[in-house]
């Protein structure tokens, strides 16, 4: 597994989220915060390594490939049904926000980064993305209050964002060996 992709694609997918959880630790403790936000990554990051599993057990692994082009799809894709939810429980309501605004984008892109992975190699993938998602919320509670940072975001997290998914996209076409199988075609 390239931690470094992972890292990236952890970044992208939940690049818009992050302004969520600036409102999200300002209204619940960052304890409930954590919690919440690491049961929304375990949730979706699980249900795309079982797809995952599921497809590679009859597709050659450079067909699974073209699944790249979902993340290059989301780049380009003006998603505007964000929302929030509310409940009495601070950790139900910070997991129902998280998949209600990251679930689409989790799945089409950590389902083609996942496929063909073992499953050793699928739970230190969720131990690394278990620690991202704590130290970012205890990044984002420290730097939320910075105008610089709050500024950048809003200008630019979107093009960031896409430019992220693209780059996603194209990696899977070659980790694949969709390009190679292509280009030996030729």
């Amino acid at each position: 597994m390239n931690y470094w992709i992972l890292f990236l694609t952890f970044l992208s997918v939940n690049l818009d989220f992050f302004f969520m959880l600036i409102f999200l630790l300002k209204k619940y403790k960052l304890s409930k915060v954590i919690i919440g936000y690491l049961l929304g990554n375990i949730i979706l990051l699980t249900i795309s390594f079982v797809i995952g599993k599921a497809l590679t057990s009859f597709l050659p692994e450079w067909i699974l490939g073209t699944l790249g082009i979902l993340p290059i799809y989301l780049a380009f894709h003006d998603d505007d049904d964000k929302q929030t939810s509310t409940h009495k429980s601070p950790i139900i309501s910070v997991l129902v926000t998280y998949l209600s605004v990251c679930a689409g984008c989790n799945l089409s892109i950590f389902l083609p980064i996942l496929v063909g992975e073992s499953l050793n190699s699928f739970l230190i993938t969720l131990v690394f993305i278990g620690s991202l998602t704590i130290l970012v919320v205890f990044i984002i509670k420290l730097i939320a209050d910075i105008p610089a940072v709050s500024t950048v975001m809003e200008n630019h997290g979107e093009k960031l964002m896409k430019i992220c998914y693209v780059l996603i996209g194209l990696y899977v076409f070659w980790d694949s060996g969709l390009i190679t199988h292509l280009l030996a075609l030729l």
